[in-house]
């Protein structure tokens, strides 16, 4: 079993996650996070809940992140509302240490004006559910 340190992670996300209490990475994060910090890439990953799926992507997207780039830099799609505001918390907590990067979750239930208000600043990173996306799509927000 390797290490979050031995994966190449940067200083900032290793401090993150050791303030999350993580020790060792999953068989998911093992085989995901040193590939796509790495090389762009599409990424798809079935694993049991509670194996870090999240951290899988989250940890090397981050990696991947410039937060002196004033513009979206990535979009994750969620399929539930509850998805993408966990995905949201996750993400943030481990961007702690990395500067300021913009994580912004939209999706129905919510006031889209409230949405696309925040669309207008700088969101390095757009977590969506697929009908919100294709929502803020028609009005030209996204």
């Amino acid at each position: 079993m390797s290490t979050f340190k031995q994966l190449g992670l940067s200083d900032e996300v290793l401090k993150a996650l050791a303030d999350l209490g993580f020790t060792h990475p999953t068989e998911i994060q093992e085989q995901t996070i040193a590939s796509l910090s790495e090389e762009d890439r599409d990424f798809i990953g079935l694993a049991n809940t509670g194996t870090g799926k999240t951290a899988a992507f989250g940890v090397p997207l981050l990696e991947r992140m410039d937060p002196a780039e004033k513009h979206t830099q990535a979009l994750v799609l969620a399929p539930t509302r509850e998805l993408g505001q966990q995905i949201a918390e996750q993400l943030n907590l481990f961007a702690k240490y990395l500067g300021k990067i913009n994580i912004l979750p939209v999706y129905g239930g919510a006031s889209i004006t409230a949405q696309m208000q925040a669309l207008r600043k700088t969101q390095q990173i757009i977590i969506a559910t697929p009908g919100r996306l294709i929502d803020l799509i028609s009005r030209k927000a996204v």
